[in-house]
């Protein structure tokens, strides 16, 4: 299963889209070493990356053919997500949903089943640009005020 789009970072952090139907998302995940903050944790930004992620592939599953943005997000850490090798387990699901504007919320979960982190989102659904082709150059104008 994949993401609908490539997003480079996502892809760095080794994310795995495990549900993304019906307004319900899942992402395994499983941190690297380079992951970890001084306490042998995984890194909180790393954490909501995750359930920023979480949340949209959430939202998005209900209209694929839409992308969406991040509007706002707030993250309650609860407890250490490990950074011992565990898989991780991160649940989205959308609240409500307007014309433009999704509400969902998102829990990371170790391995046990605990919820380590807990976030709640705002996006916006904007249209998808076309992709430029692979070998086209861009170009770009320069228009001089003098």
């Amino acid at each position: 299963m994949n993401f609908g789009t490539e997003i480079p970072f996502v892809t760095h952090l080794g994310f795995v889209l495990e549900l993304f139907e019906g307004g319900e998302s899942a992402i395994g995940y499983t941190p690297r070493p380079e992951h970890l903050n001084s306490f042998a944790v995984t890194h909180g930004g790393a954490i909501m990356t995750l359930l920023d992620v979480t949340m949209a592939v959430a939202a998005r599953s209900v209209q694929k053919d839409m992308g969406v943005v991040t509007i706002e997000m707030k993250t309650s850490f609860m407890q250490p997500a490990p950074g011992d090798g565990s898989k991780l387990t991160a649940r989205g699901r959308l609240i409500h949903r307007t014309k433009s504007l999704a509400f969902t919320e998102a829990t990371l979960y170790d391995v046990q089943g605990r919820a380590c982190a807990h976030a709640t989102g705002t996006f916006k659904y904007v249209r998808r640009r076309p992709a430029e082709p692979e070998n086209e150059i861009a170009t770009v104008s320069v228009i001089s005020t003098d």
